[in-house]
């Protein structure tokens, strides 16, 4: 009790000396770590109805059921589900970007709260998490995977088990952005592959692929291919933002 106390006295003091401010736009805020009201109202969540497998959203309620878009009926993922927080827009973006480029390392954290929230269904099947992989040379650039530090704030949430070694980027890739689809597949060829030590952990499990950003599914496709390939008995997708075309 004694120690709680002290705690209590600490944060508050620490409190008075760096006040609280919201992680998207530093607003002050009553918690650290949090959203302002004006950000979270502002935040793109992502909420039904949408598509069940892509995860990619309905302009208008189409009806009961399972709903599937018309891009999961024509090109059908490899992976079973994707879930995400948000669109890839305004403040979903800015906290993307801080995390991955800013060494944000603390909104992880809040970041993936949210997550584990909106990926509850998924994660209440699953057996394991595996965060996408960097390659060791843009990892020691980089200093940190921010898959892995989202996937690590899923799994204390969740309580599923955290499996960082079982997928590796074997070959080096140029960055995504900017990329067709087209291009994103063939630059993915052959990048992503289970290492012979990591097939025991993986074998009949569920798994959930846990990524920062969800763009055309080529990264999920490819992890969720070697992932399956390497003996997983399925493959969902949980991300922080989602790209979601217009319409």
């Amino acid at each position: 009790m004694r120690a709680a106390v002290l705690r209590r006295a600490l944060d508050a003091a620490i409190g008075i000396v760096y006040p609280p401010a919201c992680i998207a736009c530093g607003t002050a805020t009553g918690e650290a770590h949090g959203l302002c009201a004006g950000c979270w109202a502002g935040l793109p969540f992502i909420e039904r109805p949408y598509c069940e497998r892509l995860g990619t959203p309905f302009v208008a309620d189409l009806g009961t059921g399972p709903l599937l878009s018309p891009a999961a009926i024509a090109d059908p993922p490899v992976f079973a589900r994707a879930r995400a927080v948000a669109r890839y827009d305004g403040a979903a973006r800015d906290l993307v970007h801080r995390l991955k480029y800013n060494d944000r390392l603390e909104l992880a954290g809040p970041m993936g709260r949210l997550m584990a929230r909106a990926g509850a269904e998924l994660l209440a099947e699953a057996d394991l998490l595996v965060p996408v992989p960097l390659h060791r040379g843009r990892l020691w650039r980089r200093r940190f995977n921010q898959a892995m530090a989202l996937a690590s704030v899923v799994s204390a949430e969740s309580g599923v088990p955290c499996a960082p070694l079982v997928l590796h980027r074997v070959r080096r890739t140029l960055p995504q952005v900017g990329l067709t689809r087209a291009q994103r597949q063939e630059n993915l060829q052959g990048a992503l592959r289970v290492p012979g030590g990591g097939r025991p952990a993986l074998q009949g499990r569920r798994v959930v692929l846990v990524d920062d950003v969800l763009t055309t599914g080529s990264t999920a496709n490819a992890a969720a291919r070697a992932l399956l390939r390497g003996g997983a008995r399925s493959v969902d997708v949980l991300a922080f933002a989602r790209v979601v075309g217009e319409g």
